[in-house]
C-alpha cells in the first residue's frame, strides 16, 4: 500500500513540476498555434487545404501537388496545459516587410540585399529596389509549419521569378482609341520604339496590381499570404542613363510642346464659342423688332381693310407732331 501510496505521490509531484516548469503555455495576440501529439498535428478530420476559398486560386493541374490537411488552430488567450508528449508551435501572424532583394541564405546577394537585377524587354540589365508585405496564412499553417522547410525562401523564389518575367514582358497599357489624348498620340512613336525602362517607370502602380494578383496562390501554395509588392525604384545600367536621359529630356520637351499647342488650340476654340454666342445675340435682338412689327401687321390686318390705313394715319400723324418743319411734295 506504501508502493502505490509513494508511485502515486511521485507521479502526481512530476505533473506539478511538469506544469510549473513548461507544461502551461499562452498564445499572444498576434501569435497562433498548433499541438502536435507525438510528433502529429491535431487535424480537422477529412478536412484539406483545397476545401478554403483560397484554393480557388490554384490552377487545375497544381490541386493534387498542394495538398495540406487543415488542422487545429489555438487562439490567443491561456494558459494552455500541454502534455508531456506534446509539443507546441507558435507563429506570428503580424505583418512584416522584407525586401525584395534579400536573401535570407545569401545575405550578401544582390548588392547586400539592396538590388535586384532583371531584363527588360528590350534586353536592358536593370536594377529593381522595393519591399514586400506578407503575413501568414492562418488558414493553411499545416503547409507553413510542417509542409515546407524554409516557407520564406519559397515565397521570395516564387515572387522573384513572377517579377523578373512581369518585367521581361512588360507593355504599357494602351488608351483606347476614342480616349486616346493627344500628347499619348503625339508620343506614338516613341512608344513603339520599345523603352520599356520608361514604361515601368511610369506605371509601377500597373506592375505592383500585377504581381498581387500572380501571387494571390501564395496562401494555399507554402501558408503564407504577399499582402502588397511595393517595387519603388527602377535603375538602368550605367552605360546608356545619359542616352536614357537624352531621351527623356526629348520626350519631356515634345510634352511641354504639345501640352501649349493644345493650350492654344483650347482657347481659340473657347474665343470663337464666345464670338458665335454674341453675334447669336446680337442678331436675334436685330430680329426681334421686325418679329414684333409684323406681328402688329397681321393682327391689323385681320381687323379689317380701314385698319391699316388708319394705323398708317395715326403713325404719319405722330411723326408730324414730333417734327419741326414737314416739306410735302406736290402732286
Amino acid at each position: 500500500m506504501e508502493t502505490i501510496l509513494g508511485a502515486f505521490a511521485g507521479i502526481l509531484a512530476f505533473l506539478v513540476v511538469y506544469c510549473l516548469l513548461g507544461g502551461l503555455y499562452t498564445v499572444d495576440q498576434n501569435e497562433r498555434a498548433v499541438i502536435t501529439n507525438f510528433g502529429r498535428a491535431e487535424r480537422i478530420p477529412s478536412k484539406t487545404n483545397l476545401d478554403l476559398p483560397i484554393a480557388e486560386q490554384l490552377l487545375p493541374e497544381e490541386r493534387e501537388r498542394y495538398v495540406y490537411p487543415q488542422v487545429r488552430v489555438i487562439g490567443p488567450g491561456g494558459p494552455y496545459l500541454r502534455m508531456p508528449w506534446q509539443r507546441v508551435f507558435k507563429v506570428s501572424v503580424a505583418i512584416q516587410t522584407m525586401n525584395v532583394a534579400f536573401d535570407p541564405e545569401t545575405p550578401d546577394a544582390n548588392q547586400k540585399g539592396c538590388i535586384l537585377e532583371a531584363v527588360t524587354k528590350d534586353q536592358l540589365n536593370i536594377g529593381l529596389s522595393g519591399q514586400i508585405r506578407y503575413r501568414v496564412s492562418e488558414q493553411n499553417l499545416y503547409a507553413y509549419l510542417f509542409g515546407i522547410k524554409r516557407p520564406i525562401l519559397h515565397v521570395l523564389g516564387y515572387f522573384i521569378s513572377i517579377l523578373r518575367e512581369r518585367v521581361a514582358k512588360y507593355e504599357a497599357p494602351q488608351p483606347a482609341d476614342n480616349e486616346e489624348p493627344l500628347l499619348d498620340r503625339a508620343n506614338e512613336s516613341l512608344a513603339r520604339a520599345g523603352v520599356s525602362i520608361n514604361d515601368l517607370r511610369k506605371n509601377l502602380n500597373d506592375l505592383n496590381e500585377q504581381m498581387d494578383l500572380e501571387c494571390r496562390s501564395s496562401a494555399v501554395r507554402y501558408g503564407i499570404i504577399l499582402d502588397a509588392s511595393l517595387i519603388t525604384g527602377i535603375d538602368p545600367p550605367a552605360e546608356i542613363e545619359s542616352a536614357l536621359a537624352a531621351i527623356n529630356t526629348a520626350h519631356n520637351e515634345v510634352s511641354a510642346n504639345v501640352s501649349l499647342a493644345q493650350a492654344n488650340a483650347d482657347q481659340r476654340i473657347e474665343q470663337s464659342r464666345r464670338a458665335v454666342e454674341i453675334e447669336t445675340n446680337r442678331a436675334q435682338a436685330e430680329v426681334q423688332p421686325l418679329r414684333w412689327m409684323a406681328q402688329q401687321l397681321m393682327e391689323l390686318k385681320r381687323s379689317g381693310e380701314q385698319a391699316l390705313p388708319a394705323y398708317i394715319r395715326n403713325v404719319r400723324l405722330d411723326l408730324f407732331s414730333k417734327a419741326r418743319r414737314v416739306i410735302l411734295g406736290g402732286k
